[in-house]
Protein backbone atom coordinates (compact mmCIF):
# COMPACT_ATOMS: atom_id res chain seq x y z
CA UNK A 1 0.00 0.00 0.00
CA UNK A 2 1.36 3.68 -0.71
CA UNK A 3 0.12 6.74 1.26
CA UNK A 4 1.30 10.36 1.42
CA UNK A 5 2.19 12.45 3.97
CA UNK A 6 2.64 16.11 4.43
CA UNK A 7 5.98 16.97 5.93
CA UNK A 8 6.72 19.89 7.79
CA UNK A 9 10.20 21.31 9.40
CA UNK A 10 12.51 20.61 6.20
CA UNK A 11 14.61 23.94 4.86
CA UNK A 12 17.27 21.95 2.65
CA UNK A 13 18.05 19.16 0.69
CA UNK A 14 20.27 17.81 3.76
CA UNK A 15 16.90 17.85 5.50
CA UNK A 16 15.16 15.97 2.60
CA UNK A 17 17.65 13.14 2.47
CA UNK A 18 17.58 12.99 6.72
CA UNK A 19 14.15 12.59 6.76
CA UNK A 20 13.80 10.38 3.43
CA UNK A 21 16.74 7.69 5.33
CA UNK A 22 15.08 7.79 8.81
CA UNK A 23 11.69 6.84 6.90
CA UNK A 24 12.82 4.34 5.26
CA UNK A 25 14.39 2.48 7.42
CA UNK A 26 11.09 2.20 9.21
CA UNK A 27 10.16 -1.85 9.70
CA UNK A 28 7.51 -2.24 7.06
CA UNK A 29 8.40 0.73 4.76
CA UNK A 30 9.66 -1.04 0.99
CA UNK A 31 10.27 2.65 -0.51
CA UNK A 32 9.99 6.47 0.86
CA UNK A 33 10.26 9.42 -1.46
CA UNK A 34 10.43 13.35 -0.06
CA UNK A 35 9.62 15.43 -2.12
CA UNK A 36 11.01 19.40 -0.18
CA UNK A 37 9.39 21.81 -2.48
CA UNK A 38 6.03 20.55 -1.77
CA UNK A 39 6.57 19.20 1.75
CA UNK A 40 5.57 15.52 0.57
CA UNK A 41 6.55 12.31 1.56
CA UNK A 42 5.11 9.11 -0.43
CA UNK A 43 5.45 6.14 1.94
CA UNK A 44 5.30 2.45 0.41
CA UNK A 45 4.79 0.35 3.00
CA UNK A 46 3.65 -3.69 3.69
CA UNK A 47 1.35 -3.53 6.12
CA UNK A 48 -0.19 -0.57 7.41
CA UNK A 49 1.71 1.62 9.55
CA UNK A 50 0.36 4.41 12.04
CA UNK A 51 1.63 8.11 11.57
CA UNK A 52 2.79 8.04 15.41
CA UNK A 53 5.36 5.25 14.33
CA UNK A 54 6.80 7.43 11.46
CA UNK A 55 6.97 10.81 13.80
CA UNK A 56 9.20 8.73 16.41
CA UNK A 57 11.31 8.06 13.85
CA UNK A 58 12.34 11.33 12.75
CA UNK A 59 13.95 14.28 14.99
CA UNK A 60 12.03 16.22 16.96
CA UNK A 61 11.97 18.96 14.05
CA UNK A 62 9.86 17.31 11.60
CA UNK A 63 6.32 16.77 12.06
CA UNK A 64 4.53 14.13 9.82
CA UNK A 65 1.06 13.78 8.97
CA UNK A 66 -1.49 11.64 6.36
CA UNK A 67 -3.17 14.18 3.95
CA UNK A 68 -6.01 12.20 4.49
CA UNK A 69 -6.40 13.59 8.04
CA UNK A 70 -6.93 16.67 6.74
CA UNK A 71 -10.19 15.68 5.09
CA UNK A 72 -11.42 13.96 8.19
CA UNK A 73 -10.97 17.16 10.01
CA UNK A 74 -12.94 19.84 7.53
CA UNK A 75 -15.70 17.08 7.74
CA UNK A 76 -18.22 19.00 9.99
CA UNK A 77 -18.72 23.03 10.09
CA UNK A 78 -18.62 22.97 14.02
CA UNK A 79 -14.71 21.67 13.47
CA UNK A 80 -14.46 23.45 10.35
CA UNK A 81 -14.54 26.04 12.48
CA UNK A 82 -12.51 25.53 15.18
CA UNK A 83 -9.43 23.93 13.21
CA UNK A 84 -9.59 27.27 11.17
CA UNK A 85 -8.92 29.35 14.63
CA UNK A 86 -6.83 26.65 15.75
CA UNK A 87 -4.59 27.74 12.51
CA UNK A 88 -5.12 31.22 13.13
CA UNK A 89 -3.04 31.20 16.42
CA UNK A 90 -1.25 28.86 15.37
CA UNK A 91 0.17 31.31 12.33
CA UNK A 92 0.56 34.36 14.81
CA UNK A 93 2.92 32.11 17.04
CA UNK A 94 4.54 31.07 14.18
CA UNK A 95 5.00 34.63 12.99
CA UNK A 96 5.69 36.10 16.50
CA UNK A 97 9.60 36.34 15.97
CA UNK A 98 8.97 38.53 12.95
CA UNK A 99 6.37 41.03 14.58
CA UNK A 100 9.08 41.35 17.48
CA UNK A 101 11.64 42.00 15.21
CA UNK A 102 9.87 44.45 12.98
CA UNK A 103 8.46 46.01 16.54
CA UNK A 104 12.41 46.85 17.70
CA UNK A 105 13.25 48.34 14.65
CA UNK A 106 10.28 50.75 14.44
CA UNK A 107 10.70 51.28 18.14
CA UNK A 108 15.09 52.25 17.39
CA UNK A 109 13.87 54.31 14.54
CA UNK A 110 11.61 56.78 16.84
CA UNK A 111 14.52 56.54 19.19
CA UNK A 112 16.19 57.82 16.14
CA UNK A 113 14.37 60.29 14.85
CA UNK A 114 11.99 61.80 17.47
CA UNK A 115 14.80 64.90 18.64
CA UNK A 116 15.38 65.47 15.13
CA UNK A 117 13.25 68.50 13.46
CA UNK A 118 11.99 66.95 10.61
CA UNK A 119 11.47 63.08 10.16
CA UNK A 120 12.65 62.98 6.91
CA UNK A 121 15.22 59.97 7.75
CA UNK A 122 13.13 57.77 9.53
CA UNK A 123 12.44 55.99 6.54
CA UNK A 124 16.32 55.54 5.62
CA UNK A 125 16.71 54.47 9.06
CA UNK A 126 13.80 51.86 9.03
CA UNK A 127 15.00 50.40 5.94
CA UNK A 128 18.93 50.53 6.51
CA UNK A 129 17.92 49.00 10.83
CA UNK A 130 15.99 46.36 8.56
CA UNK A 131 18.31 45.52 6.03
CA UNK A 132 21.09 45.22 8.86
CA UNK A 133 19.15 43.20 10.82
CA UNK A 134 17.85 40.43 8.62
CA UNK A 135 20.76 40.16 7.38
CA UNK A 136 22.26 39.21 10.17
CA UNK A 137 19.78 36.52 11.17
CA UNK A 138 20.51 34.91 6.91
CA UNK A 139 24.49 35.06 7.96
CA UNK A 140 23.59 33.12 10.87
CA UNK A 141 23.16 30.01 8.84
CA UNK A 142 24.89 30.82 5.34
CA UNK A 143 24.70 27.10 4.63
CA UNK A 144 21.24 26.50 4.60
CA UNK A 145 19.87 29.83 3.86
CA UNK A 146 20.21 29.74 -0.07
CA UNK A 147 18.99 26.16 -0.50
CA UNK A 148 15.95 27.86 1.27
CA UNK A 149 15.66 31.09 -0.59
CA UNK A 150 15.89 29.64 -3.78
CA UNK A 151 13.02 27.32 -3.46
CA UNK A 152 11.01 31.02 -4.19
CA UNK A 153 13.33 33.45 -5.30
CA UNK A 154 13.39 33.60 -9.06
CA UNK A 155 16.77 34.67 -9.62
CA UNK A 156 18.21 32.46 -6.99
CA UNK A 157 16.84 29.49 -8.48
CA UNK A 158 18.65 30.30 -11.77
CA UNK A 159 22.20 31.88 -10.28
CA UNK A 160 22.78 29.74 -7.34
CA UNK A 161 25.47 31.71 -6.24
CA UNK A 162 23.17 35.05 -5.75
CA UNK A 163 21.49 33.12 -2.76
CA UNK A 164 24.95 32.69 -0.96
CA UNK A 165 25.78 36.75 -1.88
CA UNK A 166 22.59 37.91 -1.12
CA UNK A 167 22.97 38.39 2.85
CA UNK A 168 26.20 40.36 2.08
CA UNK A 169 23.72 42.40 -0.27
CA UNK A 170 21.48 43.03 2.37
CA UNK A 171 24.10 44.46 5.05
CA UNK A 172 25.92 46.54 2.21
CA UNK A 173 22.58 48.28 2.06
CA UNK A 174 21.76 48.75 5.31
CA UNK A 175 25.14 50.66 5.72
CA UNK A 176 24.61 52.49 2.42
CA UNK A 177 21.02 53.56 4.22
CA UNK A 178 22.43 54.27 7.66
CA UNK A 179 25.68 56.23 6.52
CA UNK A 180 23.84 58.21 3.84
CA UNK A 181 26.03 56.79 1.21
CA UNK A 182 24.79 56.89 -2.61
CA UNK A 183 21.05 56.57 -1.20
CA UNK A 184 19.77 56.60 -5.05
CA UNK A 185 21.60 53.55 -5.85
CA UNK A 186 20.65 52.12 -3.11
CA UNK A 187 16.89 52.44 -3.54
CA UNK A 188 17.15 51.65 -6.89
CA UNK A 189 18.64 48.15 -5.78
CA UNK A 190 16.08 47.54 -2.70
CA UNK A 191 13.59 47.99 -5.71
CA UNK A 192 14.94 45.51 -7.69
CA UNK A 193 16.49 43.06 -5.61
CA UNK A 194 12.72 42.85 -3.07
CA UNK A 195 10.81 42.79 -6.78
CA UNK A 196 12.13 39.69 -7.60
CA UNK A 197 11.74 38.57 -4.24
CA UNK A 198 7.95 39.25 -3.94
CA UNK A 199 7.46 38.19 -6.94
CA UNK A 200 8.49 34.53 -6.33
CA UNK A 201 6.62 34.99 -2.83
CA UNK A 202 3.13 35.79 -4.68
CA UNK A 203 3.47 33.10 -7.04
CA UNK A 204 3.70 30.46 -3.47
CA UNK A 205 1.15 32.25 -2.23
CA UNK A 206 -1.01 32.29 -5.01
CA UNK A 207 -0.13 28.05 -5.64
CA UNK A 208 -1.03 27.28 -1.82
CA UNK A 209 2.41 25.74 -1.32
CA UNK A 210 3.73 25.35 2.23
CA UNK A 211 6.96 26.21 2.60
CA UNK A 212 9.65 28.06 4.81
CA UNK A 213 10.23 32.07 4.65
CA UNK A 214 14.30 32.94 4.60
CA UNK A 215 13.57 36.40 5.26
CA UNK A 216 14.75 35.23 8.90
CA UNK A 217 17.35 32.77 7.51
CA UNK A 218 17.03 29.07 8.64
CA UNK A 219 17.50 30.14 12.10
CA UNK A 220 14.14 31.00 12.73
CA UNK A 221 11.49 28.95 11.22
CA UNK A 222 8.78 31.26 9.77
CA UNK A 223 5.92 29.95 7.06
CA UNK A 224 5.85 31.66 3.88
CA UNK A 225 2.58 33.38 4.65
CA UNK A 226 0.70 37.31 3.61
CA UNK A 227 2.96 38.62 6.17
CA UNK A 228 6.09 37.98 3.65
CA UNK A 229 4.66 39.73 0.67
CA UNK A 230 3.19 42.82 3.32
CA UNK A 231 7.00 43.09 4.81
CA UNK A 232 8.42 43.26 1.25
CA UNK A 233 5.63 45.62 -0.23
CA UNK A 234 6.05 48.16 2.94
CA UNK A 235 9.52 48.25 2.34
CA UNK A 236 8.92 48.54 -1.37
CA UNK A 237 6.88 51.68 -1.03
CA UNK A 238 9.37 53.51 1.42
CA UNK A 239 11.93 52.58 -1.25
CA UNK A 240 9.54 54.30 -3.79
CA UNK A 241 8.80 57.22 -1.86
CA UNK A 242 12.08 58.28 -1.10
CA UNK A 243 13.03 57.72 -4.54
CA UNK A 244 10.78 60.14 -5.80
CA UNK A 245 11.87 62.73 -3.16
CA UNK A 246 15.55 62.80 -4.32
CA UNK A 247 14.72 62.72 -7.86
CA UNK A 248 12.80 65.50 -7.36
Amino acid sequence: MKHTYNIHGMTCNGCRNSVEQKLSQVNGVSNASVNLEKEEAVIQMDHHIDTATFQKALPEKYTISEKNEDKNVFASNDNNAFVKAEQEESKLQQLKPLLIILGYIAIATVLLNYQRENWDGAMLDFMGLFFIVFSFFKILDLKGFPESFRMYDPLAKVLPAYGWIYPFIETALGLMFLMRFEIPVALIATLIILGITTIGVTKILLDKKSIQCACLGTALKLPMTEATFIENAIMIVMAVVMLFKYIN
